[in-house]
């Protein structure tokens, strides 16, 4: 059953901004978060007094000195004083729980047209400091130091899933190189540099090991950015392009404690993803691509087998086989990921639906995938922990 069937309701994507993702010392969260916004409102065709609530994704965690930003978006506009700001967080996946929460505010009737946002600035703190946030997210280390931070947790997995099943190095490197090549044709795009496999399958001065098996080439880099959504619940008359519904959407939480947890499954994935297809009235083979969280190259593969892709332990094949390439059956990641696009950590969800809504609407420009009807958006937070998927489709 389809959202619109189940709830009555269309969910339109109707307009979008996107900022240059990467080291942007010239901008500070405020100006980040305004242009996002400015630029979704101005592609939507809508005047700023027709936004109904908005709702900001940012993780913070101390990388930003001011920890109440919900109201910075209304600096766009004096027409919105007095509209409904909040800022919502679930670690790397804060910018989809955004996105949720402006959904479901249109499903419940309470707004028509709501702006989200997601940013998140983060390359004017010091290593230090990034890795104390981002450790933030984990159960069991959370206040406490680490030389490796993130990439040693996601190393971990990698150990786990190597015991359990096979080695995964050179599977991680077709995924980075893979990554690589599209984020060159993303103008948005932190790193837009082509690597070749055998230079992210080898150690070396260039790509140093960062948390052992992890090399550099395996890790999605700190970014700064923002990107932003217009939702209504009917089309804009006034966009630059056709709107994008939303079909489905889902979300899973898995446990915080990691003996709780299986690292190699993403049990929480498994669940976002069937929930959402379920809403949709689809199964994977009616998708096109999908853009999936790859803060380290690890997570993709793993990923691969959470949604079915294939077999546990047998997502290496996807990438032998093309099928998640850009000429393949299911393209994967088609705008470089996050491992090329950039990770500011609040942004990501959001830029996930922004430009899968760019590639539906025919207006991916280098990126896009001639033909691509309907796609799926998946974003997760923490090891696996707050995950969500949504279905998107051309109208």
């Amino acid at each position: 059953m389809s959202l619109v069937n189940e709830f009555g309701t269309d969910i339109l994507l109707t307009g979008w901004g996107h900022s240059q993702f990467g080291k942007l010392a010239e901008h500070t969260l405020e100006t980040l978060i305004v242009e996002a916004a400015r630029d979704a409102i101005d592609d939507a065709g809508i005047d700023p007094g027709e936004i109904d609530e908005i709702y900001l994704g940012q993780f913070n965690s101390g990388l930003w000195p001011l920890a109440f930003a919900s109201s910075l978006a209304l600096q766009i506009s004096d027409e919105l004083g007095n509209v409904p700001a909040t800022r919502v967080e679930n670690a790397c996946a804060s910018g989809s729980a955004a996105f949720q929460q402006g959904v479901k505010s249109i499903l419940a009737g309470t707004a028509r047209t709501v702006l989200v946002v997601g940013a998140e600035k983060m390359t004017h703190a010091p290593a230090s400091q990034i890795g104390e946030a981002l450790l933030g997210a984990d159960y069991e280390l959370a206040g406490g130091e680490s030389v490796t931070g993130f990439a040693g947790l996601f190393a971990d997995t990698v150990r786990a899933y190597e015991d359990r099943y096979a080695a995964v190095g050179e599977a991680m490197a077709h995924i980075a190189a893979k990554n690589h090549t599209n984020g060159a044709l993303n103008s948005y795009a932190h790193l837009k540099q082509e690597l070749s496999f055998e230079f992210c399958n080898t150690v070396s001065e260039k790509n140093p090991v960062v948390a052992d098996p992890l090399r550099r080439t395996d890790c999605s880099p700190v970014s700064d950015g923002a990107a932003a959504v217009i939702l209504r619940s009917e089309p804009s008359p006034g966009a630059k392009h056709d709107p994008v519904r939303l079909e489905g959407f889902g979300q899973a939480n898995d446990f915080l404690p990691k003996e709780k947890r299986d690292a190699t499954a993403f049990a929480g994935t498994t669940a976002a993803w069937e929930r959402a297809l379920k809403m949709a009235g689809v199964t994977r083979t009616d998708l096109d691509f999908a853009e999936v969280h790859d803060c380290f190259t690890i997570a993709e593969l793993v990923v691969y087998e959470a949604i079915g892709l294939t077999p546990r332990g047998q997502g290496a094949r996807v990438l032998t086989e093309g099928t998640v390439y850009r000429d393949g059956s299911f393209p994967i990641n088609l705008s470089g990921g996050l491992k090329s696009k950039g990770h500011p950590v609040g942004a990501t969800g959001v830029s996930q639906h922004v430009v899968t809504a760019m590639q539906l609407s025919g207006t991916a420009g280098a990126m896009q995938l001639p033909g691509a009807r309907r796609a799926a958006v998946h974003n997760m937070g923490g090891m696996a922990v707050a995950n969500y998927v949504s279905v998107l489709a051309a109208v």
